[in-house]
C-alpha cells in the first residue's frame, strides 16, 4: 500500500480560491408568539439609531460647540409636559455644576460630553414610552463607588432635595 500525501498548496493559492457555497437554507425572521411582527428593535429604537447617525454625520463634519447647544435646546422644546420643565431645569443644573461639560445630542436625547465622550443624559419618559423619565451615566462618569453604583436615576419630579443631590452627581461625574 502507498499512502501518498496530497499535493500542498501554497498560501498564495488558498488566498485566491474562491469560498465553497454550503447549501444551506436561508434562516427566516424569527416572529413574536402571535406570529404576526416580526421581534427586533421597536419604533422607537430605530428613531433613536437614526438620530445618532445623524449626529455622528453632524460631528464629521465639524459641528461646534454652539451647535450642540442650539440641538439640546431645540430638543428640550419638543419635549412633552412635565418632561420639558424638567429637562429645562436639568440643563441648567448641570451647566452649572458641570462648566467642564460640553452640551450635545445622544441618540436624539439630551446629553453633556467632556472632551467629546458623553458623561450624562436625559431620556424624558415619552422617549421609550416608560412610566418616568430618567438621568443616565455612561461609563465615562466618575462615579465609582466600591464595587457597585448606580449609573441611571427615574426622575418623576424635580424638587430642591433632588437638584441638589443631581448637582453633586454632576460634579463628581465630571471630577
Amino acid at each position: 500500500m502507498n499512502f501518498e500525501q496530497p499535493p500542498r498548496r501554497d498560501i498564495d493559492t488558498l488566498v485566491r480560491m474562491k469560498p465553497v457555497k454550503k447549501n444551506t437554507p436561508k434562516s427566516r425572521k424569527s416572529t413574536s408568539a402571535s406570529g404576526k411582527e416580526p421581534t427586533g428593535l421597536t419604533d422607537e429604537e430605530r428613531i433613536a439609531i437614526r438620530e445618532h447617525i445623524r449626529e455622528l454625520k453632524a460631528e464629521r463634519r465639524g459641528a461646534s460647540q454652539a451647535d450642540g447647544e442650539s440641538a439640546v435646546l431645540a430638543k428640550i422644546a419638543a419635549l412633552p409636559q412635565p418632561d420639558r420643565t424638567m429637562a429645562e431645569r436639568l440643563h441648567a443644573i448641570i451647566k452649572t455644576n458641570g462648566p467642564a461639560l460640553s452640551p450635545k445630542t445622544w441618540y436624539g436625547m439630551p446629553a453633556y460630553a467632556k472632551n467629546g465622550d458623553v458623561v450624562c443624559f436625559f431620556q424624558s419618559a415619552q422617549k421609550f414610552k416608560t412610566r418616568y423619565a430618567t438621568l443616565g451615566f455612561t461609563d465615562k462618569a466618575n462615579l465609582d463607588e466600591g464595587h457597585m453604583w448606580p449609573t441611571a436615576f427615574a426622575l418623576n419630579e424635580l424638587t430642591a432635595a433632588e437638584e441638589a443631590k443631581i448637582g453633586a452627581l454632576v460634579k463628581k461625574a465630571v471630577g
